[in-house]
């Protein structure tokens, strides 16, 4: 199977905390449908552009970044996923729908996720040796290397 994995900036952040242009939500989302149907994450407030089929899970960070005068703080963010394997045996682990990781600190980059998370995606999506998930906004490119190493063909 062949994911996607999109973390782009938060609508009207793109300029501000990452110089470049802003993303086009609904484009993204319809080159998300077009590309991969095997299954996709992708965090933001686009809800609204997705398909019926979706479900939302949550990445709740028990230490997060306190902003002044911002209050209740901004400690959970919303992933979006569609498809992944659906169908797993009952032998197998439940994953849960929310994953509890502290955020990264000097990564270089706001917004860096940490390993637990991307290994979370992984899991979420059922994403065996042989898939392959595509990080189509790397930042830092942690998730990628996650991705790579947890979906590499075993030898």
């Amino acid at each position: 199977m062949r994911f996607a994995y999109a973390d782009p900036p938060y609508i009207g952040q793109a300029r501000k905390l990452y110089a470049c242009s802003e993303i086009d939500h609904a484009a993204l989302v319809e080159r998300l449908l077009a590309e991969y149907p095997d299954g996709w994450p992708t965090l933001g407030m686009v809800l609204r552009l997705c398909p019926p089929d979706v479900r939302v899970g949550a990445w709740v960070k028990p230490f997060a970044s306190f902003k002044p005068g911002v209050n209740p703080a901004y400690a959970w963010e919303p992933v979006v996923f569609r498809g992944g394997r659906t169908k797993r045996a009952r032998s197998e682990p439940t994953v849960r729908d929310w994953v509890s990781v502290s955020i990264t600190l000097k990564k270089g980059l706001t917004g860096a996720k940490p390993r637990a998370f991307a290994e979370w995606i992984v899991e979420f999506l059922g994403a065996q040796p042989g898939d392959t998930i595509d990080d189509l906004f790397p930042g830092t490119g942690a998730c990628g290397v996650v991705f790579t190493q947890r979906t590499e063909v075993s030898a």
